[in-house]
């Protein structure tokens, strides 16, 4: 992957001799650069599209001011600045962010080949070129799960010479942890948004100079200096998304969360991921959690869908090892389809337990390693109404 272009279009924007830009993938892999114009922002040097996981992306305005507080904040809890390996997709912010760090630090990045998708011998190959002797990247839960499925003696020496695995995007299963722990592996977990210039909560924790409230319904609101500046040609939303507060500017997420006795962060789920049916609230985090302690199942997902009897049905997406994608069955699971699995986890769950369930060989995702809550959710409903 060729990244020089967008080091040099980023390096402009961030000395004010360049404008803005918006970074995306070309059709040979290869990120492209595009101006972009900002009015009403002042320093901007990057728009960052969210991932639209949950509806329709906004551009989300990132300054020279919160990128570079960003990148203070991350050297600092990182306890040093080193040369980054690239992973990510370049048109979502942690992308973004290894280039702006790398920029930062004055280092040089090296940009693993995505053009196959991502694999462990490609990711290998690509940590094996980095020269410094401090080094980092940002990977995503998925794609340390591939690399730690059956690692290579190779890859497993080029995962532990990192100084710091930044892993976030989407939750982090206990299990993956200590899958890495146990293999010697520097994993921090990043908490944050295209809005937050990325992770700004590490290991539970919110980095220097970052805002970390709970609202009155547990809603996790951020604050502080890597705010985005809001969305671009959008000020409704903005509005929406970005409070002035108790002397300060919040962004309000739209994830619910606690704070231990020591102020540590634990995010629960989305707070739009309660299930209605049948007149009992279900927590689709929970039953996610359920679902995943089930021999042969590797990732859940679960929503509600429309169901004429209920109001809401149960629903889940489960990726189940030894299962080809988009095909039912599983190791462990003795070839079960969807109806099997159902009827298992209504005997365990009672009426908790999903009443369409899907299963595949793995969860659909986004690029940046989000699950890709649409189209699961637009694939369940088609399932449970063709009942």
């Amino acid at each position: 992957m060729n990244i020089e272009p967008a080091l040099k279009a980023l390096a402009a924007a961030l000395h004010g001799e360049g404008p803005a830009v918006e970074l995306s993938a070309g059709p040979d892999g290869d990120p492209v650069v595009t101006p972009v114009r900002t009015p009403g922002f002042e320093d901007a040097v990057v728009v960052v599209r969210t991932s639209g996981s949950t509806g329709a992306p906004k551009a989300t305005v990132l300054t020279v001011d919160a990128l570079a507080a960003s990148s203070m904040a991350t050297a600092f809890a990182l306890k040093g600045e080193g040369q980054w390996l690239l992973a990510l997709p370049l048109q979502y912010v942690a992308g973004v962010q290894v280039l702006v760090r790398s920029l930062f630090a004055g280092t040089r990045p090296w940009a693993m080949d995505l053009s196959a998708g991502f694999t462990a011998d490609a990711f290998t190959a690509a940590a094996l070129e980095l020269t410094d002797k401090i080094r980092f990247t940002s990977l995503v839960p998925t794609q340390l799960q591939r690399l730690l499925a059956e690692p290579s003696a190779d890859t497993l020496a080029v995962l532990r010479r990192f100084n710091g695995i930044l892993l976030g995007g989407a939750p982090a299963s206990a299990e993956l942890l200590e899958s890495a722990r146990d293999a010697g592996l520097r994993v921090v977990t990043t908490y944050g948004a295209a809005e937050t210039c990325g992770g700004c909560v590490y290991d539970g924790y919110p980095l220097e100079g970052v805002a970390l409230r709970l609202a009155e319904d547990g809603r996790i609101h951020l604050g502080g200096s890597t705010l985005a500046a809001g969305y671009l040609d959008a000020p409704g939303p903005t509005a929406e998304a970005f409070v002035e507060e108790d002397g300060g500017r919040w962004y309000r997420t739209n994830d619910l969360g606690t704070l231990d006795a020591d102020g540590r962060l634990t995010v629960l789920g989305r707070a739009d991921d309660v299930i209605i049916t049948g007149g009992v609230k279900v927590s689709a985090a929970h039953v996610q959690a359920e679902l995943e302690k089930s021999d042969g199942v590797t990732a859940a997902f679960v929503a509600g869908v429309e169901s004429a009897k209920w109001g809401q049905a149960v629903a889940a997406y489960v990726a189940v090892s030894g299962t080809s994608s988009g095909t039912s069955g599983g190791a462990g699971g003795a070839a079960r389809d969807g109806a099997a699995w159902a009827e298992e986890w209504h005997r365990t769950l009672g009426l908790l337990a999903p009443k369409t369930v899907l299963p595949a060989g793995e969860l659909i995702m986004l690029p940046n390693g989000k699950p890709d809550r649409l189209a699961m959710i637009e694939r369940l409903n088609a399932l449970h109404q063709g009942k």
